[in-house]
């Protein structure tokens, strides 16, 4: 029997039992990340789940291609009708941040 590794909730796509979405891998392996390279940046996977996720992809491109347009045209949306930050925060982030990064 094969094993799944790749479900739909919601409309969205995602390695089974966890929250990590198959889009997430998908880019990584698009840039050219290995597998072992994926399985480390997202330690919640096994390997395996990794190599079922790209297989999947692989088995279903067109469609998850096509999945991830909509996505990419739904978060391009949301960044649209997205509130404006209040003045002057995005400047006090910044600072913060770059604080931070001074620190260590």
């Amino acid at each position: 029997m094969a094993k799944e590794y790749i479900e739909e909730r919601d409309g969205n796509f995602y390695v089974v039992g966890t929250r990590i979405s198959l889009d997430s891998i998908v880019h990584a392996f698009r840039r050219g990340e290995s597998p072992e390279t994926i399985c480390q940046n997202f330690e919640l996977l096994r390997l395996e789940e990794v190599y079922g996720a790209i297989a999947y992809y692989l088995a279903n491109q067109a469609d998850v291609d096509a999945y991830l347009i909509r996505q990419n045209e739904k978060w391009a949306e949301e960044r649209r009708n997205a509130e404006p930050l209040p003045a002057g925060l995005r400047e006090r982030l910044m600072r913060a941040r770059d604080e931070m990064h001074t620190v260590f």
